[in-house]
């Protein structure tokens, strides 16, 4: 919270001032696009969009193999995560399930590693697996461990991460010749992720720089990670 400064009778006086609080309309809006993009959905919807949506990746496959990827993908990226948190929230070792301090942080942080890391390893090893989704959840395993080392210094954006390898992970697939109509896809990305930076903006969440850096260490995890896959 910020203070001034004021001159009063009895001498100099400080004074709390309280935090910028939005219209309560676009304060909701910025609340569902927050809940909405949160950063346990963000994988789930780009595997979704692979899945159903641009299905180049995954041509020949059965829909019972299409759903079983998919459950895959939400029993890691959002289900385990989500209940640790909760658990987590139960025992009193973080102060809210919204993760507001930095501190509370880490130790979610490690959690969704653990799980990052095992479903990059199932599809690595997985007959069969499209390169680009073994890509994408190694992307996703490094660019939260960046995250956890940055939280380290400072509240990096956990949705700057999110979204920040989905929009990277869409652009390099933009590059494949056998994607098709990928770019309107990429630009609602792009779209999606200057909302919602501005929603936590708008919510005071984050600073600019907390968000960027989040962008920036997610895009980082997809590129390495097409790198060395």
């Amino acid at each position: 919270m910020s203070t001034q400064l004021f001159i009063t009778p009895e001498g100099l006086q400080q004074d709390e001032k309280p935090p910028y609080s939005p219209n309560p309309v676009l304060g909701a809006i910025a609340n569902f696009l927050s809940y909405l993009f949160h950063p346990v959905f963000v994988p789930l919807y780009v595997i979704a969009f692979l899945l159903f949506v641009e299905p180049f990746l995954f041509v020949g496959a059965s829909g019972a193999e299409k759903v079983l990827t998919l459950g895959r993908a939400f029993i890691n990226y959002t289900f385990f995560p989500l209940i640790s948190v909760l658990l987590l929230k139960g025992l009193n070792l973080i102060g809210s399930i919204k993760l507001k301090e930095r501190k509370d942080r880490i130790v979610p942080f490690i959690i969704c590693n653990i799980w990052y890391f095992w479903i990059w390893y199932v599809w690595r090893g997985l007959p069969g697996a499209p390169h680009y989704l073994v890509v994408f959840a190694l992307g996703v395993f490094l660019a939260s461990s960046m995250g956890l080392l940055s939280n380290i210094y400072l509240k990096i954006s956990m949705h700057g991460i999110g979204l920040g390898t989905a929009t990277a992970f869409l652009c390099l697939l933009s590059f494949d010749p056998a994607s098709s109509n990928i770019t309107i896809y990429l630009a609602l990305a792009m779209l999606i992720t200057g909302l919602v930076g501005t929603s936590r903006l708008l919510l005071s969440a984050h600073t600019p720089r907390e968000y960027y850096l989040g962008l920036g260490v997610g895009a980082l995890g997809i590129i390495i990670a097409n790198w060395v896959a």
